[in-house]
């Protein structure tokens, strides 16, 4: 009998988009084919781009945002943090941030200084994960997951790895503490390899190709940049590597609520997107000193 895989329902390519001053993106979530992938709203991938030595670093400068998390999952090069609610981080290849943005604050993301001096490549995922109301309002939080915290399991027959980051797969669990249950995992697949995803069949899930050739179900073909938006009909999804690949696997459960969006902030009604407006306009969002 032929195995049964979940249905694909379609494969998106990312529009181009400049964020900041220091940032050239391919976002293929959202846009003119899919608006969200509920808890997941926006898929931003910064890069491979060549970073010029400077002295004066590039990057997002002071923006806010309320009622949502953002996650960077960075790949090649170095960021710096820093947000109104008091926390600062720096982040390298492999390290993770999760922050909350819950009731509101501003952050900054930018190039990190010495990465900025001597200049190389960054490659960044930036990806926003929206909360239940109820936790709309959460008190701002920041979670720093260094590469060497973050687990992973081993693809069968290669020396492949999928690194679990949020959530639990194959018994292996996340570090990062979420709102609502979902499954975030890195693949890390080397030419020839395969492997079959076990997901719950109820969640929403994407795989988004971060780099690479990758074959889905044995029979559609999905390339660098490119996100693959599947059904709900089977748990199993059988993902094989033409080349050294990188896949993100976005999964989790549906979020239904009414959703009311505006720039940078993500609440249920219109009348909650006023009021963030009116605190950010207001300064009751915070400030830096400089």
């Amino acid at each position: 009998m032929a195995n049964t895989f979940r249905r694909i329902f379609q494969v998106i390519d990312g529009v181009k988009k400049l964020v900041g001053d220091g940032f050239d993106v391919c976002s293929p979530m959202p846009g003119s084919r899919i608006r969200q992938l509920s808890p997941y709203l926006l898929i931003d991938h910064t890069g491979p781009m060549p970073v010029q030595p400077t002295d004066t670093p590039l990057g997002a400068h002071p923006h806010p945002h309320r009622g949502f998390e953002t996650v960077t999952v960075v790949y090649q090069g170095y960021l710096a943090h820093r947000d109104t609610a008091g926390h600062q981080g720096h982040l390298g290849p492999g390290d993770v941030q999760w922050m909350t943005a819950g009731a509101g604050l501003l952050h900054e993301e930018m190039h990190e200084r010495e990465f900025s001096r001597r200049g190389g490549t960054l490659e960044l995922i930036q990806l926003w994960v929206n909360v239940p109301a109820k936790d709309k309002l959460a008190p701002a939080n920041y979670q720093e997951l260094p590469a060497t915290a973050i687990p992973s399991v081993p693809v069968a027959g290669s020396p492949g790895r999928i690194r679990v980051i949020a959530g639990e797969y194959q018994g292996v669990q996340g570090p990062a503490h979420t709102f609502s249950p979902l499954i975030l995992l890195d693949a890390h697949l080397p030419e020839g390899s395969a492997t079959t995803l076990r997901l719950p069949a109820a969640y929403n899930v994407g795989l988004y190709v971060v780099k690479g050739d990758v074959l889905i179900n044995e029979h559609r073909p999905a390339h660098t940049k490119q996100f693959v938006v599947f059904g709900w009909d089977a748990p199993d999804i059988r993902l094989s590597a033409a080349e050294d690949s990188i896949v993100l696997v976005l999964a989790g459960e549906p979020i239904v609520e009414p959703l009311a969006t505006y720039g940078p902030f993500v609440m249920n009604t219109n009348e909650e997107l006023m009021q963030a407006i009116d605190d950010y306009e207001n300064g009751r969002l915070g400030s830096f000193d400089d």
